[in-house]
């Protein structure tokens, strides 16, 4: 499976209430969600991003509460996959068990690497994110095959039974 898009970079720590603040919780509609994505982090994310794109941050991506929201929120904004150090569990999980968002672990090498709005590519099968923009290529953690099939069923709840064996 291949992905490109545009990288929109973040730092450590970025918590639910920056991916979706409080207030929109009460919405329901995946698409207003989208209206707000990363507002807490960028107000004007919303304006730059497009379909298929990805966020590359740091460390514990995903921190705090344990909002489903979140991970919704960003991929009806656009966003195909984040590209992060390290994931919050519950952000993890969430991302997954809906469909909604590809977590790929990232090194500090790619981390460093990749600029704001580089162009890249991720190749899963390959297990490599190229930056386009610079030409540079970076080894991504393997995502375990039972989260692979996991996400491309389009959820937890999509796949029957006999499928999580």
């Amino acid at each position: 499976m291949k992905l490109r898009g545009f990288a929109h970079k973040f730092g450590d720590n970025i918590d639910t209430d920056e991916i979706i603040p409080g207030p929109y919780l009460k919405e329901q509609d995946p698409r207003k969600l989208a209206e707000h994505a990363m507002e807490g982090a960028d107000p004007e994310f919303v304006k730059k991003v497009r379909p298929g794109d990805f966020i590359v941050a740091g460390r514990n991506f995903g921190c705090g509460s344990s909002r489903e929201h979140a991970p919704l929120a960003l991929r009806y904004s656009g966003v195909k996959a984040v590209l992060a150090l390290s994931f919050a569990r519950i952000f993890y999980r969430n991302s997954v068990d809906g469909g909604h968002l590809l977590p790929v672990e990232i090194g500090i090498d790619a981390y460093e690497g990749i600029g704001d709005g580089d162009e890249l590519e991720l190749d899963l099968d390959e297990g490599l994110v190229k930056d386009l923009t610079t030409g540079k290529g970076y080894r991504v953690k393997p995502i375990p095959e039972l989260v692979r099939r996991i996400i491309e069923a389009g959820g937890l709840f999509s796949l029957k039974p006999e499928e999580l064996l």
